[in-house]
């Protein structure tokens, strides 16, 4: 090999390159190491940060104290991706593919020495950057966005040396929904300002209205149907407020939980196909479009919704180490495709659980589909078992046809894992009307005799038959 990273011409050795040393990437790395091992393939990765498979969804709740430490939250160190023939390479950052030569440039971040590697086979697994607003202050001292342990501990850094113990989030999708339940816990006093009018957008407005009540029940102040304009900064240059158009509200710390956008820099500048969302564009075996052998999985790509039919970004680590599973077997010389999502998600505020699968119905109307919507109350197990709970279910279905569309839940314990009835019908395509029939579990521990999601088919599939009467 030379000092470029060209190997020698009489080597029969293929070279993966992976950029991203999280769920993809190195999923995808390890799938190949399985196939094929080091004397047929060589596997380099570059990560630019501290850390490799780790859980950025359990970054709100090791703020929150849940999970006692930042390392319980990862899964594989760099020293078991080494042990397993993985050359891994940390604090590297690749500052450009070069498609034409069939290498990439890297950097050494504490260093700043660059090289040059060859590559056989790309994996580009970038993942996601937090929105960050255009506005002033928004990179000053103590306003904190949270995608990685980097950020975490960043945050948690930030906390210890607050003079006050005020916060603010902005934005109110999953992750500001979370941190602000995290900062509660720290003993915070936490306001959401929100550019929406319920949080959760993700929801339909009167399911987010359920959140809502939730959240200011904890004592978070929602401010809604605001943006924030700019924040404020001190003498010393750290946050002390931020503003809207019509007031300031004062912060020790800022968090951004405004969502995130694929990573996709890097590919933009090496010509690789994007989508309207900005993420990268791939074949169903998560090879990028028009290049045989540059896949790209995670955050920083957009599948196909099974639904509606259309591309979404969809940032969630379960379909991220599906993708690098997939990858690897294709980059190791076997064959697998991914078909896409439904767009499952769950969270939480406290006891309060919040799930979602399928279409909202601005997301029905917006691809052009006519649907019925039914909402039910019920409980999480019989009523008359102790401990019962109130649960919200809502479905929408298509007019006509009575194909499920989508399904919402808002209720306490027991509430948000019954989306995985809805996510594995709109996988299969039943109707609200087949539904009904599904031999799910019951006892009265479980369900009531009717499971909330069954009681919300039965309602819905009248609905529809009404619908063609």
């Amino acid at each position: 090999m030379d000092v470029n990273g060209a190997r020698d011409a009489r080597s029969t050795k293929e070279r993966l390159v992976v950029i991203g040393g999280d769920a993809a990437g190195m999923s995808a790395a390890s799938q190949a190491r399985r196939l094929r091992g080091p004397d047929e393939l060589e596997i380099v990765a570059f990560e630019r940060g501290h850390f490799t498979s780790f859980s950025a969804c359990g970054i709100p709740y090791w703020v929150g104290g849940d999970v006692g430490e930042r390392d319980l939250l990862i899964a594989r160190t760099p020293e078991e991706h080494r042990a397993r023939g993985i050359d891994l390479r940390m604090r590297t950052e690749v500052t450009e593919i070069d498609v034409a030569a069939s290498r990439v440039r890297a950097r050494d971040v504490d260093s700043g020495a660059e090289s040059w590697t060859s590559y056989d086979k790309l994996v580009i697994a970038t993942g996601a950057r937090p929105v960050r607003p255009d506005m002033p202050g928004a990179d000053a001292p103590g306003v904190h966005g949270v995608q990685t342990l980097d950020d975490g501990q960043a945050l948690l850094d930030s906390l210890a040396r607050a003079r006050g113990r005020r916060a603010v989030v902005i934005g109110a999708g999953y992750i500001g929904v979370e941190m602000a339940e995290s900062l509660i816990k720290r003993g915070y006093e936490v306001t959401v300002v929100n550019r929406g009018r319920e949080p959760m957008s993700t929801l339909d407005p009167d399911m987010g209205r359920l959140v809502h009540r939730a959240m200011s029940g904890l004592g978070i102040t929602m401010v809604d149907d605001a943006e924030v304009t700019k924040v404020l900064t001190g003498d010393d240059g750290r946050v002390r407020a931020v503003a809207t158009a019509d007031a300031e509200y004062p912060a020790d710390v800022v968090v951004l939980g405004i969502g995130v956008r694929p990573e996709t820099a890097l590919a933009r500048a090496a010509g690789l196909p994007l989508g309207a969302r900005g993420g990268l564009l791939t074949d169903r075996a998560m090879r990028v479009r028009g290049h045989e052998n540059i896949w790209a999985g995670g955050d920083c790509v957009e599948v196909l919704d099974l639904v509606s039919g259309q591309l979404r970004h969809v940032p969630l680590g379960t379909h991220a180490n599906k993708h690098g599973q997939i990858i690897g077997t294709n980059a190791g010389g076997g064959y697998a495709t991914f078909p896409g999502v439904v767009g499952t998600a769950v969270s939480k505020v406290c006891d309060l659980e919040i799930a979602r699968t399928g279409l909202r119905e601005k997301d029905a109307r917006r691809v052009g589909l006519k649907f019925e919507t039914v909402t039910i109350k019920s409980t999480s197990r019989a009523g008359y078992y102790p401990g019962a709970s109130p649960m919200t279910v809502k479905m929408i279905a298509e007019r006509r046809t009575g194909r499920l569309l989508g399904v919402q839940i808002v209720g306490r314990e027991g509430a948000a894992k019954r989306v995985d009835i809805a996510a594995v019908a709109l996988t299969a395509g039943l109707t609200v009307e087949q539904m009904t029939a599904l031999d799910l579990g019951y006892a009265p521990p479980f369900s009531p005799v009717w499971d909330p999601v069954l009681v919300a088919a039965r309602k819905a599939a009248a609905k529809v038959r009404d619908s063609t009467a």
